[in-house]
């Protein structure tokens, strides 16, 4: 099993805003894909200055389903239009194999 791990941050005005959009359509647009070896994605949100980080966790069970996700460059971010502008600043996406999870 393969976890993506990506890194963004958003101004703290539009954070709430970003929040809903990744629960309420990008998470669920993801899903509908269908892409086989997707095992859901996890949120983590962050608040401690002026900015709000968000961590989100994307659980694959082959880099060859991560390719399907995010195309051939698997740690480019992978952005919906709609989010670019609520986003200040974010990181490649990392990826990691699941050697544990209980």
């Amino acid at each position: 099993m393969i976890a993506r791990i990506w890194h963004g941050w958003t101004k703290r005005t539009v954070a709430e805003a970003y929040e809903e959009m990744l629960r309420n359509e990008i998470f669920p647009s993801i899903a509908a894909r269908n892409i086989e070896g997707y095992h859901g994605a996890e949120l983590f949100i962050s608040d401690d200055g002026g900015e709000v980080e968000f961590v989100t966790l994307l659980r694959f069970d082959s880099m060859d389903a991560v390719k399907e996700f995010a195309g051939a460059d698997e740690g480019k971010p992978v952005i919906y239009p709609k989010a670019e502008a609520l986003i200040a600043r974010m990181e490649r996406a990392r990826h990691y194999r699941i050697a544990s999870a209980r």
